[in-house]
This record gives C-alpha cells, structure tokens and sequence, in this order.
C-alpha cells in the first residue's frame, strides 16, 4: 500500500512537470532506505514527497501523524527539516506508545524527500498481580513499619494502554489486602477529528482500616480499628485539549464523598471542616502542562512545567483555592553529564483549612531528600532541587532473535550529586520542627534508567541540615 502511493505521487508529479521519466525511474528503483544521501545545503528549499511509517501494528497511522511537525507535500528548508525530525522522534518517544523511534530521510530526488519513520510498539496489555506499599515511600515502610506486610496493598491490575490503536488508557484495579478498592478509568485524548479534544471517566470507591488522623513532630499519627475507619467515594470526568503538540490542557471535575469513625474525631476534631464525619463536595481544577523535553520520564535535556488552579467545595464545610506548580530545567554539560533544576510550590486559601487538606510536602513527589521520615503541614510551600549527574554506563538487553517477537531493554546507569531547598509555611502549627524555617539537604546517589517501559529507579545516600543521613530508594521521583 505505501509504494502505491508512492506511484500515486510519482504521477502527480509526472503530471505537474517535476519529475522527468528517467528521474521517476530512478526513484521508482530506489525503494530502500538510501546508503548515502546527497549533500544538501540547510538553505535548500525541499517538498515531504512521502512519509512511510512503519512498525505500527496497533497504533492507528494519524496518531503518529499528529506528532510529526512537518506535513507530506510542505516546502520546507533542508535546515528546519532536520531540526522538526529531531523533534518528531523525541514527541514520538514522548508519547509513551513505543520502545524506540527513528525518523530519517529514506530517499533524495532533487529537491524531493522522501520520510521513513520505523517505531517499535510497546507491550500495551498489562493483566498483572498488583502490588503495593501504603506508606509514603520505601524507607519508611522498611524502617518505620518493620517491612509489615499487613501494610500492603495487593490485587489484579488490568491496564490496557493504546486501547484502540489511538493512544485511549483504559486502567481496572481490585484492590485488596491493607485497603479494599475498585478503580476504574477510561482515557480518550483524541476524540474529535482534529485530534486536539479529548475525555477522561474515572469511578474510585476506597476504604480502609487505618487512618492518618493528625501530625506530631512532622511523623504520621495513625488510628486503627477492625472495621473500616475511612471510605472515599469520588466520580470524575475530564475534559482534555492539546491544541499544539507541546501544550496540553485539563480541566476536571469530580464529585467527592469521604467518611470517618466517631474516634477519628475524637482524637483530632479539625480533620474535617466543622467536626464532620462525613463530607460530600465538588471538585473543579484546571492544569496547564508543557513539555519541550527530549525523553520525559528522564531528560537529558529540555524544560517542562505544569500550573493547577483547584476549588474544593462550595460552602463553608468544604472551602478551598489552591495554587500548584512545577518546573524542571536540565540543560547537557557534555554529552553524558547534565544539570538538572527543578521548582515546585503550592498556596492554599483561605489560610484557615482542616487537618484534611494541610498536606505541603512528604505525601507525594514533592518533598526534599533527606527528609524521607518526615512529613510537612501547612498552607504554603515551595522547595527546590539542583542535580549534577553523569553517565557511566549505557547497554542493550535483547531476547533471543528467534523469537517471534524481540524485545530491546535500553539502559543507562547515572551517577549524581545534589542539593535541595525548601520552605513551609504554616499558620498555628505548634508540634513542627520543620515549619517555618528554611531547610536544606544534600546527598549523592545512583540512578537505573529504562526507557523501554520508562522505568527510573533512584538509590540516595542524603543528608540533612539536622545531622541526619541515611540510603533511600525511590522509583520516579521526578516532581
């Protein structure tokens, strides 16, 4: 079918007069990706004549088409050409639909090019057992909680990406062991026929036997009881455009449920608004993300950053604005070392705001290394990161090549230093040792790069400005 239309072309421009017969014979016996191709000046002015994709046995051809920055048919200058290539192969990476990516002039008539683009799909069918850690991070699991494994969350993980062949997620969890839970959610980003709209749906109901009901000292406080203290309902729908291939926006809403036991209120009457057990709202937020970045898991080189603008609630019970952001800077020193900066922050208002919603640093991503055991409270922070790292090693594990399908696991081991910076602020906290102050920390550390299924394994030895130190492992911790 490709070299049809590559004839459908040959005579179009037979027709128009660009092509002389012995030039089209010339190019009809050049089907195969050119040895050697003509020297052509950046200034020169070239016609996309074709782009041949191939590889793509699932993903749907407009899917790949919608990252490629240059159109069959375009004039263009030889010099933009080459640099919207680089481009193409790294938001084909970007992605997430294929192990590996190469895009490249596969045939030069005159001013005519001729684009291959060769992918290698991914295994998108995940039905896994699935297993999980309710604490924060490794380390305090294995220290803090004895590596309990009444502590861990277990179950089936059904995750089909490429759903459909147009990049759709569709992701089923039951979840069992520490907390019971059903997840369901369906991810279609290009839904309309210009391919820049898109939807999301999502059910998660939760509950489980122990609660985090309050801070002291920046440690976790937990309650536990045999019947189940907490449930959480939530119903969600997204709407999704990207109008351009960097840009990307989501705009979601979602309606909330979250329950408690009588004691969780006993033990801390501000975890709710107004001594709640039970609170139901909405949820409305709008994030604005953007991505110029080589390889986004981990990159080499590259800016990205994203904004988040969410309300929770509509009275009194449920109130409040939050302002989120992060950034990340890594610019190449050398072909194997890199710099890396990153920026993240968030402001709650009003300030007044239930043990609910006090989360700053600790919880999730953001936090500083280091402070691994600790966990911060209020209503502003921000922290930021500066990373040196250099490549040592670099390898390719392939199956066996008589097998019907062979697999290539790129990776790349790194070497690193780094500091870190950050600042909480928070009105009324009176147990904290870490609110209101500025903090800093500092470590080195080594990290295991994938980038077949994008998979970044951290391993940190941190110190911290309180004469602490320790070895923390982290999986993608990238804020």
């Amino acid at each position: 079918m490709k070299y049809l239309f590559r004839a459908y072309w040959l005579l179009i421009f037979l027709a128009k007069g660009f092509l002389s017969f012995s030039q089209a014979d010339s190019l009809i016996t050049s089907l195969q990706k050119q040895d050697s191709l003509p020297e052509t000046p950046d200034t020169a002015l070239v016609m996309i004549a074709d782009i041949a994709i191939h590889g793509d046995k699932k993903t749907r051809p407009y899917i790949i088409e919608r990252d490629i920055p240059f159109k069959q048919g375009e004039y263009i200058l030889m010099g933009d050409l080459r640099k919207k290539m680089a481009l193409a192969q790294q938001q084909l990476m970007n992605s997430t639909l294929f192990n590996s990516v190469d895009v490249y002039i596969h045939t030069q008539l005159g001013e005519l090019i001729f684009i291959g683009v060769d992918v290698k799909e991914r295994w998108y069918l995940f039905p896994l057992p699935y297993f999980k850690l309710v604490d924060r991070n490794f380390n305090q699991w294995w220290v803090e909680q004895k590596a309990s494994l009444n502590r861990v969350n277990y179950g089936i993980k059904f995750s089909q990406y490429n759903f459909t062949g147009r990049n759709d997620k569709l992701n089923i969890y039951l979840i069992g062991g520490y907390s019971r839970e059903l997840y369901f959610k369906y991810e279609q980003p290009y839904a309309n026929k210009a391919l820049t709209s898109g939807f999301s749906l999502a059910f998660d109901i939760a509950r489980q036997r122990e609660i985090n009901y309050n801070t002291l000292a920046n440690k976790q406080q937990f309650y536990k009881q045999e019947s189940f203290v907490l449930q959480d309902i939530k119903a969600e729908v997204a709407y999704l455009y990207r109008p351009a291939i960097k840009t990307r926006h989501l705009v979601r809403l979602s309606l909330n449920q979250n329950s408690v036991s009588d004691t969780v209120l006993k033990l801390n009457p501000n975890y709710f608004p107004e001594g709640a057990t039970k609170i139901t709202y909405p949820e409305l937020s709008y994030t604005l993300v953007y991505n110029n970045t080589d390889y986004y898991p981990y990159p080499n080189s590259g800016y990205n950053a994203d904004f988040t603008l969410l309300h929770r609630g509509i009275n009194q019970k449920m109130n409040l604005t939050q302002f989120s952001f992060h950034s990340m800077l890594v610019k190449p020193l050398t072909p194997t070392v890199q710099v890396q900066w990153q920026l993240a922050g968030l402001l709650k208002l009003p300030f007044d705001q239930p043990y609910f919603n006090q989360q700053v640093f600790g919880y999730g991503d953001i936090f500083l290394r280091g402070l691994e055991y600790y966990v911060i409270d209020g209503v502003a922070g921000i922290t930021g990161r500066t990373t040196l790292r250099k490549q040592v090693f670099a390898a390719t594990i392939r199956t066996p090549p008589n097998l019907k399908r062979q697999i290539s696991i790129p990776f790349k081991i790194m070497v690193k230093g780094f500091n870190d910076l950050g600042y909480a602020y928070g009105k009324n906290i009176t147990n904290s040792l870490l609110n209101n102050k500025m903090l800093y920390t500092w470590g080195i550390g080594v990290d295991f790069v994938t980038t077949s299924y994008d998979l970044v394994f951290k391993l940190d030895y941190s110190f911290n400005q309180f004469g602490e130190n320790g070895i923390f492992l982290h999986v993608r911790t990238d804020f």
